[in-house]
């Protein structure tokens, strides 16, 4: 058995995405952009862009918006040159955070989540200072009352890497990032839909914040996210309700 409130925290994290819609759209629109022009519009050969489509999809992202995406990328359409860049920082309590950004001003981005950082309670620090919080992997996550024992065949037979129970009956499977995309299609193939899936940076261990703190932490977070540049956050924070 492991994890800490893993069901709870992943619910609490869909509802805020469903609150955001609007703004979702666009960052995965971005995601999507750039995974087309490195691996191509075809999603059947990039496994990034399969994986960026499926996040618009469950989000319920209009087609014409995911196409249009596609063919920015492939330069069908004109659309804006984007670069990545991730920073690396610290929040309430030494929580280690990284924030995975897509922009075309890297000079105003840097600004934008120093600043965010600054104003609550955060300190942003150098490249390489808590990455190694953090795992980089294909992360799985089924609802409680899901057949553990059947699930965990089938999981292994696609080869994943790890499945584990959580404290609150949730199972969680992990796999290789460039293995993600098969493991999932094989569990749904064998009958089993993740609640939630993703490609991410999986912390170590935990922060758990209950109180004015978890507060502070989730007013730290909720500005770094409210950034328009800000794809995606990692945090071993974990905010407890």
């Amino acid at each position: 058995m492991a994890g800490h409130s893993k069901w709870a925290n992943i619910q609490h994290r869909k509802g805020r995405q469903d609150e955001k819609r609007g703004a979702a759209f666009s960052k995965i629109a971005k995601e999507i952009t750039v995974a087309a022009k490195m691996g191509g519009g075809d999603i059947g050969f990039n496994p990034r862009l399969r994986v960026a489509v499926d996040k618009g999809k469950a989000v319920n992202m209009p087609k014409d918006k995911i196409d249009t995406a596609i063919k920015k990328g492939t330069g069908e359409l004109e659309g804006v040159d984007y670069v990545e860049v991730r920073y690396e920082g610290y929040g309430i309590g030494g929580a280690a955070i990284m924030v995975d950004c897509l922009t075309d001003n890297k000079t105003r981005t840097v600004a934008e989540v120093r600043h965010a950082f600054n104003k609550f309670g955060g300190n942003m620090g150098t490249d390489g200072c808590v990455a190694f919080q953090f795992k980089h992997c294909g992360q799985l996550i089924f609802a409680p009352g899901t057949d553990e024992a059947a699930l965990m065949d089938a999981a292994i037979e696609a080869g994943a890497d790890d499945v584990s129970t959580n404290d609150d009956g949730s199972i969680e499977v992990i796999t290789a990032p460039t293995e993600f995309i098969a493991v999932k299609d094989a569990l749904a193939a064998a009958g089993f839909t993740p609640e939630f899936s993703e490609v991410t940076m999986k912390p170590e261990g935990e922060n758990v914040f209950t109180g004015e703190d978890a507060a502070k932490m989730q007013k730290l977070l909720d500005a770094l996210e409210g950034l328009d540049d800000v794809q995606e956050i990692y945090t071993t924070a974990v905010i407890e309700e």
